[in-house]
């Protein structure tokens, strides 16, 4: 829908044959995808109804441009187990993020609450992109700073205004119409300063004919209660967001990576909080 949309993250839609196809890929228009090490700008995402086909196509590097830094997201099993063994072989690193999809089945019902006397709803402004990059678990990087001001500008979005103006609690939405980076400043929290912005951003993208979703990391806990609390429901299964790039391990040869013990994530696994 977004490509259709005038295209604001310069994707690019491939199967492995048509009409009739068993494996679809998006990524990023070469012209787009410049910085070899920008793995926010170079977003892929797979989809797949034959794991034979995901493999051969994931592997083919006419697909995937595997001598640049890259992050893929997928729902299905056979993306991250075909990712795992292709960076192994190719002595590549991969950072794996296992989410839990949720999804709002009706948002029109969803509750609009309103802002506490004193505090306004707005849109995010580019303005305060260093203070997202900042209270963000990806934000550590000289990359996410251009990635959120790209959200900013280009996708939909809400804030909490305190009194004086500055954005205590917001939501950004991503290349995949997801809600992201929702988050609220430590001393504003236990005060349901969330509920309005979620509220504002899933009619903004209910008018524009988008599903309501988002991931959650499995062990945010007060981030799932909410969403739940406002109507989204836990979807079964993994939301994977996996991040490939050079490392260390193109040092080691392929046949010691492919002997390495990996096991699939679970819900064990943990990165820092969203």
């Amino acid at each position: 829908m977004l490509v259709n949309r005038r295209n604001p993250a310069g994707q690019e839609v491939l199967v492995d044959s048509w009409p009739e196809f068993k494996m679809v890929l998006t990524r990023p228009h070469r012209e787009v995808a410049r910085d070899p090490s920008d793995y926010f700008t170079n977003l892929y995402t797979a989809f797949y109804r034959d794991e034979g086909a995901c493999r051969a196509m994931l592997g083919n590097s006419r697909a995937v441009d595997w001598g640049q830094a890259f992050q893929i997201q997928g729902l299905q099993d056979g993306v991250y187990e075909t990712i795992r063994d292709i960076t192994r072989a190719r002595g590549l690193e991969m950072e794996t993020y296992p989410y839990r999809p949720l999804l709002h089945p009706d948002p029109p019902a969803m509750p609009q609450y309103q802002p506490d006397k004193g505090f306004s709803l707005a849109p995010v402004s580019p303005a305060h992109a260093m203070l997202l990059r900042d209270t963000w678990m990806f934000g550590e990087n000289s990359w996410s700073l251009r990635y959120l001001s790209l959200l900013i500008r280009h996708f939909p979005n809400a804030c909490l205004l305190a009194p004086e103006g500055t954005p205590i609690s917001w939501s950004l939405t991503d290349p995949l119409a997801a809600l992201t980076h929702g988050y609220t400043l430590p001393e504003h929290r236990s005060q349901h300063h969330t509920r309005p912005v979620v509220g504002m951003l899933a009619a903004q993208l209910h008018a524009r004919g988008f599903p309501v979703y988002t991931r959650v990391l499995p062990h945010n806990e007060p981030s799932l209660y909410t969403l739940q609390r406002l109507g989204f429901r836990i979807l079964p299964g993994v939301f994977y967001l996996l991040v490939v790039r050079p490392g260390v391990a193109q040092s080691q040869p392929a046949s010691a990576l492919d002997s390495a013990q990996d096991p699939a994530p679970s819900s064990g696994e943990q990165p820092r909080a969203q």
